[in-house]
């Protein structure tokens, strides 16, 4: 497996803005990178993935670190 070279840090950061930060960081990179993304519980949390997935992107892991949450996923 690869090393998560890619991190975006969307806590505080309110839907749907965290989505479309996702979504350019995905478009920035290559097919089969990961991106290590950080999200608030809530909205954020269940909106995110979704959201991803809906694209086509893989979601790696989802866990719960404290307060937020660290997402890993995949870009197809």
């Amino acid at each position: 497996m690869s090393q998560v070279k890619h991190h975006l840090d969307l806590k505080g950061t309110p839907c749907p803005i965290n989505f479309v930060k996702t979504k350019l960081k995905l478009e920035e990179l290559e097919s089969g990178d990961q991106l290590e993304v950080l999200l608030d519980e809530g909205e954020p949390i269940k909106n995110v993935p979704r959201s991803v997935r809906e694209e086509g992107h893989k979601i790696l892991k989802l866990d719960k670190e404290g307060d937020y949450y660290k997402v890993l996923i995949e870009k197809v």
